[in-house]
């Protein structure tokens, strides 16, 4: 039963990251393809280490509610089954949301940026690039989203 217990939550923790969506500056939906972009060019005037909190969707909950029902229908008999089994949804669900939001976090990083024709703009995106203070970069908009690249 434990080799189940645990097999439960590696299978959802595997499908709460492949849920995971990306904020990451090199990343594009598929609506975003073909689409012209403003490119402007700046500086990078400093750098930020920051966390993107995780997704906090119903597929966690609703997972975690079905394994924590399940594990808990399996104690005690009748009545107790009952109870077990609604204890360990709701403990479930719980547990489930917390993972979905952990597996799916992400370190992110806020970049300040003093543009050439002026101003000053500062964005969030996934830390998946490096960037310092002091480089020309570019900054890439189309339908509300902005993106920072090299």
């Amino acid at each position: 039963m434990r080799i189940t217990r645990l097999l439960a939550v590696g299978l959802l923790a595997a499908l709460l990251a492949a849920c995971a969506s990306s904020n990451s500056g090199s990343v594009y939906s598929r609506d975003e393809a073909r689409r012209v972009q403003t490119v402007k060019t700046g500086v990078i005037e400093s750098v930020r280490q920051v966390k993107l909190e995780g997704t906090k969707s119903p597929v966690g909950t609703i997972a975690g509610g079905a394994v924590g029902g399940i594990a808990g229908s399996s104690v005690g008999g009748g009545r107790g089954s009952a109870i077990a089994a609604v204890i360990g949804a709701v403990a479930g669900g719980l547990a489930g949301s917390a993972l979905e939001e952990g597996v799916t976090r992400k370190d992110g990083v806020e970049l300040t940026v003093k543009l050439d024709g002026g101003g000053m703009i500062a964005i969030v995106q996934e830390a998946d690039e490096v960037f310092n203070a002091g480089e020309k970069v570019r900054i890439l908009e189309s339908g509300g989203v902005s993106r920072v690249s090299h």
